[in-house]
């Protein structure tokens, strides 16, 4: 039986009159190896192979038998179950926890960085008076038409509803020349529009689903940060901005009675 080691060189230690201490300066060991061997910690005393050793030179000391002991030994050691508390655990996860937060926040940077720029980018000139060409007053043509009745000696009577239709299919408008544009946006932008008599009818930066309406005299002058997301409306009818808008997304456009947009020039564009 393996209590048997502990007891055997314990009553052959105390036969010779060697207490513990004696006997570990005997052979230049720790008393408490020699301790965990009469108590039976083999444990303590680490592998398989440092038990042995110790075991022999001990009962060498005290006169036991060392082949006798080994031999006990051997017939009561059992394969110690592997210490699952030691075993290294993965800690890929924790590793790489710490470069989440720096991954996310360089993303988020470059966004910021990148709407800063095109917010710097975009054109803040200030508005300037622009000359509207006057329309053509409609008694004029009568006037002419009535003259040149007279001269073959015939009165012209014009058909109903001719003198107000718009020619070309142009968009109504009233008496005073004032416009209505609408403006959806979706996508933020940033916007500026003055009309033909120098007025700032808007100036700012909107966000995405909002949208806005103005009046102002024709032609009126819009300058757009981010053109394909602006939905331009005059006077209910859409205006087309295909073609006028640069690489960098801003357009600068005049939009006339007509709602007919084409680009604005540049001293117009830049006030100056």
């Amino acid at each position: 039986m393996v209590r048997g080691i502990g007891a055997r060189l314990r009553a052959a230690r105390e036969k010779r009159g060697l207490t513990v201490l004696q006997a570990a300066e005997k052979l230049h060991v720790d008393a408490r190896i020699l301790e965990a061997l009469e108590a039976q910690d083999f444990a303590a005393l680490g592998a398989d192979v440092y038990v042995r050793g110790h075991l022999r030179r001990y009962a060498e000391a005290v006169g036991e038998s060392p082949a006798e002991l080994q031999e006990l030994y051997a017939g009561s050691a059992r394969p110690a179950p592997p210490d699952l508390t030691r075993i290294p655990r993965s800690d890929s996860g924790r590793r790489s926890s710490p470069l989440v937060l720096p991954a996310l926040l360089l993303v988020v940077g470059c966004a910021l960085a990148g709407l800063l720029w095109w917010f710097l980018n975009l054109p803040h000139e200030s508005a300037q008076p622009l000359s509207a060409t006057p329309p053509t007053p409609a008694s004029s043509t009568s006037g002419a038409g009535r003259g040149a009745a007279g001269a073959n000696g015939a009165a012209a009577t014009p058909e109903r509803g001719a003198a107000t239709a718009p020619a070309g299919g142009s968009l109504p408008t009233s008496n005073t020349g004032q416009m209505q544009l609408d403006l959806r946006f979706s996508a933020l932008s940033w916007v500026e529009i003055s009309d033909a008599d120098g007025r700032r009818l808007l100036h700012g930066l909107y966000a995405p689903g909002s949208a806005r309406e103005v009046t102002g005299t024709a032609p009126l002058r819009v300058v757009l940060g981010n053109a394909p997301a602006v939905a331009l409306k005059l006077n209910g009818r859409p205006v087309t901005t295909a073609g006028l808008v640069h690489r960098n997304g801003s357009a600068h456009l005049l939009i006339d009675r007509t709602g007919r947009a084409s680009a604005a020039a540049a001293r117009l564009a830049h006030g100056e």
